[in-house]
């Protein structure tokens, strides 16, 4: 295997590298019978005595043909020295190869400061499991860039906004992966100023991907991230698996997952505890997401697990103008979370959420199950037309099981424009002792069944006998991906 950027006084053993990649099989997605999912390799561990077993890799998919580590640009993991520059010289360097089999950065252990850095394509980021990258807390070193466009303004404040920290924009085929090591966006010192009001910038993300297309995030913790944790924008094709994301539950807006006007997402086995919306799937801001026009479309969420005291386990909006739909989630865990899904939409959003489709919630101490409301406010500026009224149907929930719970449902529509066909079935809710009403819905419309206590009269019961809600059989393509192992030799350099 070709080697790169190497010190031959220097020695490398490089880490077994498990790549989950696609290759998507567009044919035979329609099906009548229940969608066939491929195993999905996990989290491979090393075999007993030690080594990493042998392979070559280079030429699938996803695999690469060239290795660095981040040492051979002179980087140092100490985690008080800058690396700044070791990293960007690291991605200039290894980008040449993109057009010749792609190449893998290794951070190998140890405590990695640096300021923002930016991905390249056919890239692979690796980190060991005792790596860790932390981001610098000298806010000089994170430049200002442009606002996104369906947002038209900075999220926290009107402008522009601070980079991100890690980021990439027209990409195809990053991966960003490894044995479980660590980046940290040591959000503190953002929290502070946000709380203090002394932001001048809306703060940066701890990843951004902008207009890219095959990306995978996979087997790493993500913390304390300033804002947003990952947030897939503008993109297609986007598989985030076995990630673990921390935030301190009042630590503000740190959403865990966040795709954004994008395209066949797959988002699996993650576990995440934050102070925001744990997924949070959006598509622009009032009118400049209107303009802009991108849909976030064909998302499946699968063995989800959060905690967020005062969020949502999965949010739709409430940037949703570009509109938001089909979107299946199953088999979510929460706990001490305040709901389960919520929809938040207003007017002036425009766009829709529509054809959601929920089944297998175990929740536990929540203060709603089922809340969606169309009177979320929060406009990016005076400009938004009061006339872009959202549209919400077809949102359907089954097999809820929900535990010490404060309200079942507060269900919230727009006057004159009800959020229509929604379905409940086989849902039991355990409501603590309140005088709170246990349901709460005005100006929607929908069916129920085996529905525990018994939902509002807008909610008409069909029976016990009734069909459940629909889920959906078919296939999609992000859902049938075919996965490349990749291996590499244990080499010196």
């Amino acid at each position: 295997m070709a080697l790169l950027g190497s010190n031959t006084s220097r020695k490398l053993y490089v880490l077994k590298l498990v790549i989950l990649w696609m290759v998507v099989a567009v044919a035979g997605l329609k099906s009548t019978a229940e969608c066939t999912r491929l195993r999905r390799p996990g989290h491979h561990r090393r075999r007993p005595g030690g080594g990493w077993p042998a392979g070559e890799a280079a030429g699938a998919p996803g695999c690469r043909a060239y290795t660095a580590s981040l040492t051979d640009f002179g980087a140092v993991g100490d985690g008080a020295t800058s690396n700044t520059r070791a990293f960007a010289a690291a991605v200039a360097n290894l980008s040449l190869y993109a057009a010749d089999g792609g190449a893998m950065l290794v951070v190998p252990p140890g405590k990695w400061l640096t300021g923002p850095f930016n991905l390249t394509s056919h890239f692979t980021l690796f980190l060991h499991r005792d790596a860790e990258i932390l981001a610098s807390q000298d806010i000089d070193e994170w430049p200002i860039i442009d606002p996104l466009p369906s947002y038209g303004r900075g999220r926290d404040l009107p402008g522009g906004r601070y980079s991100n920290f890690i980021m990439g924009s027209n990409l195809t085929d990053v991966v960003i992966t490894g044995d479980n090591g660590t980046i940290n966006g040591q959000g503190k010192i953002w929290w502070d100023k946000f709380h203090d009001d002394k932001l001048e910038y809306t703060r940066g993300y701890l990843l951004e991907i902008m207009y890219s297309d095959h990306i995978l995030i996979s087997n790493l913790t993500f913390k304390h991230s300033p804002a947003w944790n990952l947030h897939p924008v503008y993109s297609s094709n986007v598989l985030v698996s076995n990630v673990t994301i921390l935030a301190p539950v009042d630590s503000p807006n740190t959403d865990g997952i966040n795709p954004d006007s994008c395209s066949n997402v797959f988002i699996e086995d993650c576990f995440i505890v934050s102070g925001d919306d744990c997924v949070a799937i959006k598509s622009g801001w009032d009118e400049y997401g209107i303009a802009f026009n991108m849909p976030t479309q064909h998302v499946i969420i699968r063995r989800l697990s959060c905690i967020s005291p005062s969020s949502a386990t999965i949010a739709l909006g409430s940037e949703m103008s570009g509109g938001i739909q089909d979107i299946r989630a199953e088999d979510i865990t929460a706990i001490n979370t305040e709901s389960g899904v919520r929809i938040k939409t207003a007017i002036g959003r425009g766009g829709y959420v529509k054809d959601i489709f929920v089944r297998r919630m175990t929740l536990n101490t929540m203060k709603y199950v089922f809340w969606m409301t169309g009177n979320y406010g929060q406009h990016p500026d005076d400009n938004y037309d009061p006339n872009a009224i959202p549209l919400v149907q077809n949102i359907n929930y089954s097999d809820v099981v929900a535990e010490n719970v404060t309200i079942a449902g507060k269900l919230e529509g727009i006057p004159k424009a009800p959020f229509t066909g929604i379905c409940l079935s086989n849902v039991t809710v355990d409501v603590v002792k309140s005088k709170k009403l246990k349901w709460n819905c005005t100006d929607v419309e929908g069916v129920s069944s085996a529905v525990v206590p018994t939902p509002c009269e807008s909610l008409r019961d069909q029976g016990a006998d009734a069909a459940p809600c629909p889920f959906p059989t078919d296939c999609l393509p992000i859902d049938t991906a075919a996965f490349q192992k990749c291996r590499y030799r244990r080499v010196k350099l």
